[in-house]
């Protein structure tokens, strides 16, 4: 089974990525506490102790060598040091060589493109360093960012459920996208 440890620090040209740090709780909470962060998100706006047990748990998760297991990537400034963002990638099935991503971004940072350089290395990792042959990307049928990204990493919308699930006492549409390793390699070259 393959095991995914990345050689941490990752550095992009804006942006270095890294493992979850117990002094990151400030940073995670400035926009996980935030209600609009949270809106599409199954989570609401979080405490800090909230946001303490979340990063508890992404302390730990800085690889992966296991289906079910997720690894958890703090994404940083260069120029400032800031903490920004908040990457995982799911290792789903050992047997289907599928993973999953997810991000959060402080609202702050958005626009500028940092999400998609960030997000194109956790597809490299998933791709290159988990051997993952498909990765998927999910996000609420209203969240036009995400989906926007998810369009932009080269990701195709495999899926629309319509009012799939209750979220926050609102039934929402899910949107599903995916892109499978060859075509990530051909969309690189």
């Amino acid at each position: 089974m393959p095991m995914l440890k990345p050689d941490y620090p990752i550095v992009t040209g804006r942006l270095v990525l890294r493992p979850f740090r117990p002094e990151d709780l400030d940073a995670l909470n400035s926009f996980q506490s935030r209600a609009d962060v949270a809106r599409y998100l199954y989570w609401g706006p979080r405490s800090r102790a909230e946001s303490a047990a979340a990063l508890a748990k992404r302390v730990h998760s800085s690889t992966v060598s296991d289906e079910g297991q997720f690894l958890a990537v703090a994404v940083e400034l260069t120029e400032t040091g800031q903490l920004i963002g908040d990457l995982t990638l799911e290792y789903v099935s050992a047997e289907h060589r599928q993973g999953e991503i997810g991000f959060v971004f402080h609202p702050d940072h958005h626009g500028r493109g940092l999400a998609l350089e960030a997000a194109g290395e956790l597809l490299r990792l998933g791709f290159e360093e988990l051997g993952l042959h498909r990765i998927v990307g999910r996000c609420d049928g209203r969240n036009q960012a995400s989906s926007a990204l998810m369009e932009r990493l080269g990701m195709r919308r495999e899926a629309h459920l319509r009012e799939n699930e209750m979220v926050k006492g609102v039934w929402t549409d899910e949107l599903v996208y995916a892109v499978l390793e060859d075509e990530w390699r051909l969309a690189r070259s």
